[in-house]
C-alpha cells in the first residue's frame, strides 16, 4: 500500500487531527474506506496532489493533475441523526461556499445536489458513500455505527484552457477569479478547518444553522423549478426547501411534498438539471 508522504496535525476540534498527505493515489474515498476498521481513524482526511481513478456522481471517474486541485477526503461516524445524505452533503457545500468566499470575495452557489458553482461554473464535486466499515461503537445502544466517506474535489489552479482541452467549458477554479496566488495546500486546510468547525456545531444539534445557509446557497425559493425524480419531473413554485421536504404549489393541483431523497436534480424550470 502507498505510504503518505508526510502528516499534518490540524488545531481542529473533530476532522483533520490527523491528515496523511499522499503524492498520488486512484482514489482517495477508496484509501479512506480501506481505514474505516480502525476506530482511531473517526477524522481522518486523506488528501492527495493527484488522484487516477477518483468518482464522481454516478459512478464517473473524476481525475485531476498533480497539484491543480483540492482532492479530499474525509472518514468519519456522524451521530445517527446526521447519517443522511442531503444533510452531509450540505454540510460539505456549505463549507466549501464558506472557503472559497473567504479566499476569493467570489459568490458562490450551491447547484443541487453536490456541487458548487462559481458564476454558473462548477468549482467543486462533492461525493458522499457509506462504507461496510464501522468506525466504533455507539454509547447509547452500542451498535457500531456505518462509517461514512465525505469525498471533495476542489478546482485550485486550473486555467480556462486546461478545462477546454479536456473538454470541459463547463468548469472553472479558484484561480481564474482570484486577485493573488493561491496555494492548494493553503486552500485545504482552509477547507478542514471549517468543515471541523461546522461538523462540530452539527453534532452539538446546530441543524438549524447549516439548514439557513444550504437554502440561501441553493437560492430557489420562491422561484418556479424542476424537480427530477426516478419517477418523472414535477413543476411548480418552490414555496418550502428543508432537510424534511420539498414543498412545490403548482397551478390547478394540491402541493406536493417531496423527501429530498428522492430529488435527482432541483433547478430553474428554465434551467438545464444538467449531469
Amino acid at each position: 500500500m502507498t505510504q503518505p508522504r508526510e502528516e499534518w496535525s490540524l488545531d481542529t476540534r473533530r476532522l483533520g487531527r490527523r491528515v496523511l498527505v499522499f503524492d498520488r493515489l486512484d482514489s482517495t474515498n477508496e484509501r479512506a474506506a480501506a481505514l474505516a476498521d480502525d476506530p482511531a481513524n473517526d477524522g481522518l482526511a486523506i488528501l492527495a496532489e493527484e488522484q487516477t481513478a477518483g468518482r464522481g456522481q454516478h459512478g464517473r471517474t473524476w481525475m485531476a493533475a498533480p497539484g491543480q486541485s483540492v482532492l479530499l477526503s474525509i472518514l468519519l461516524a456522524p451521530p445517527l441523526e446526521l447519517c443522511r445524505p442531503v444533510v452531509l452533503t450540505a454540510w460539505v457545500a456549505v463549507a466549501v461556499c464558506a472557503t472559497v468566499r473567504e479566499i476569493i470575495a467570489s459568490p458562490p452557489r450551491i447547484k443541487w445536489p453536490n456541487d458548487v458553482l462559481l458564476h454558473d461554473r462548477k468549482v467543486c464535486g462533492i461525493l458522499i458513500e457509506s462504507t461496510c466499515g464501522r468506525l466504533r461503537l455507539s454509547a447509547a445502544d452500542a451498535k457500531p455505527q456505518a462509517a461514512m466517506i465525505v469525498g471533495i474535489g476542489l478546482n485550485v489552479q486550473q486555467s480556462a484552457a486546461t478545462f477546454t482541452a479536456a473538454g470541459l467549458p463547463e468548469a472553472t477554479s479558484l484561480a481564474q477569479l482570484a486577485n493573488h496566488p493561491l496555494d492548494t495546500h493553503t486552500v485545504a486546510a482552509a477547507l478542514i478547518r471549517q468543515l471541523d468547525r461546522e461538523y462540530d456545531a452539527l453534532c452539538q444539534g446546530d441543524l438549524a444553522t447549516l439548514e439557513t445557509c444550504w437554502k440561501r446557497h441553493l437560492d430557489l425559493v420562491g422561484k418556479q423549478v424542476a424537480a427530477e425524480c426516478h419517477d418523472g419531473t414535477h413543476h411548480g413554485r418552490l414555496i418550502e426547501l428543508s432537510f424534511h421536504g420539498i414543498e412545490l404549489a403548482r397551478a390547478g393541483k394540491p402541493r406536493l411534498v417531496l423527501a429530498p431523497e428522492r430529488i435527482q436534480h432541483l433547478c430553474q424550470a428554465d434551467e438545464p438539471a444538467g449531469a
